[in-house]
């Protein structure tokens, strides 16, 4: 049997205002963490795609980054 109640096929509009919340509270670190290490900050989006945001944890985890590239030259 269906429910008429008040939640019936709708989703709470609270909720995607706590999905933003927590999207903005994952992005904005993982977004200094590239432009820290010398990768374009944009890539700190690609952290929402499921299996992506894997895929660039373990690329900026063992890639070479530009900053130490850029350091180790200057010495």
């Amino acid at each position: 049997m269906m429910h008429n109640d008040m939640f019936g096929n709708t989703m709470w509009a609270g909720h995607w205002l706590w999905m933003l919340v927590m999207a903005i509270v994952v992005v904005v670190p993982v977004w200094r963490i590239c432009q820290r290490v010398g990768y374009p900050g944009w890539m700190g989006i690609l952290v929402l795609i499921p299996v992506v945001n894997l895929v660039l944890l373990y690329f900026i985890a063992f890639a070479d980054w530009p900053n130490d590239r850029n350091k180790s030259g200057d010495a």
